[in-house]
């Protein structure tokens, strides 16, 4: 069973609907016990790393998600909740499963922010990207992002080289999309619940 980490913060039925169409068994929950219990564990997310981390506060998750030893996968917001802090909504500590830091895109006339659209993906290396080309293109959505250190599997470029995935031990992110990156995507997820 996976389960999907409900927090209030969006974006769980894209993820329902991509482990539907692989045929996953999976439940929403904010139940520790749940989550404790589940093979795999993803943490998905849209919306502000501050109200992020309150309503995992709230919902008492930190020390769950921290002690989990099966592959756990953050996805976008959900992947930099996993690093040490993040700028968006001033200064906020994280998680600090990731050896990264969350910052904002600096906007410039060539520059949109927030990054929307499909990256080509570079340095990939993880058993997450397994069976992808080199290169192989996926969907973002997001105004904030990871540098790279030593945990990133994956990079792409918006006017800089930043964390398009990461991972530490069994924990794994990427800040794209893979439930809205196509077979590329569907092939990722099911590298994730091959771990």
């Amino acid at each position: 069973m996976i389960a999907i980490i409900d927090y209030k913060m969006g974006n769980l039925r894209s993820v329902e609907n991509a482990l539907r169409r692989l045929g996953a068994e999976f439940c929403v929950t904010a139940d520790p016990d749940v989550i404790t219990r589940s093979s795999h564990v993803i943490l998905p997310g849209v919306g502000s790393a501050d109200e992020a981390m309150a309503n995992l506060h709230a919902a008492g998750l930190p020390p769950v998600i921290r002690g989990l030893r099966r592959p756990v996968l953050g996805i976008c917001l959900g992947m930099q909740v996993l690093c040490r802090d993040s700028e968006e909504g001033g200064f906020t500590p994280c998680l600090g499963l990731f050896d990264a830091h969350v910052r904002r895109f600096t906007p410039t006339p060539e520059l949109k922010v927030p990054h929307m659209g499909w990256n080509r993906l570079g340095n990939m290396e993880s058993k997450l990207l397994r069976g992808l080309e080199r290169g192989a293109s996926v969907y973002f959505v997001h105004s904030y992002f990871a540098h790279t250190c030593p945990d990133t599997i994956a990079t792409t470029e918006h006017g800089q080289l930043f964390s398009a995935a990461l991972k530490y031990e069994n924990f794994y992110g990427t800040q794209f999309h893979p439930e809205k990156s196509g077979a590329v995507g569907e092939q990722i997820l099911k590298n994730f619940l091959a771990l």
